[in-house]
């Protein structure tokens, strides 16, 4: 843990190769969360009618690495291939400041009706 502390805080170069995929992931989301409230927080980006990937894409690019997604049509249905997803609804609005967790993407299947 001190080694990870020590590798966010200095983002030394030299030391980021000796960290796993994983760590550098959680380093990523901790610093991201940390930084809730502050004024470099990330802004929630409109990605309603967009598929379900590039909307996590967009998300991500924004600065958060976990967003959440929900079936729009009631029936429970897990979004397993998120290309073949269309985003119809999301929360928060787009512009608003957004951590881990908070965006909440609700999606129908592609060939569904929908509102795009």
């Amino acid at each position: 843990m001190t080694e990870t502390e020590t590798v966010t805080a200095t983002e030394s170069p030299t030391e980021a190769p000796t960290e796993s995929p994983e760590e550098t992931q959680v380093t990523r989301e901790k610093k991201s969360v940390s930084s809730g409230g502050s004024g470099s927080a990330a802004r929630m980006p409109n990605v309603v009618c967009m598929n379900l990937q590039a909307a996590q894409d967009k998300i991500q690019e924004a600065g958060v690495f976990y967003s959440r997604s929900k079936d729009a049509s009631g029936q429970g249905r897990m979004q397993v291939l998120d290309r073949n997803w269309i985003v119809v609804a999301q929360t928060p609005d787009p512009g608003t400041p957004i951590s881990e967790g908070d965006a909440v993407l609700s999606v129908v299947k592609n060939d569904e009706p929908n509102s795009c």
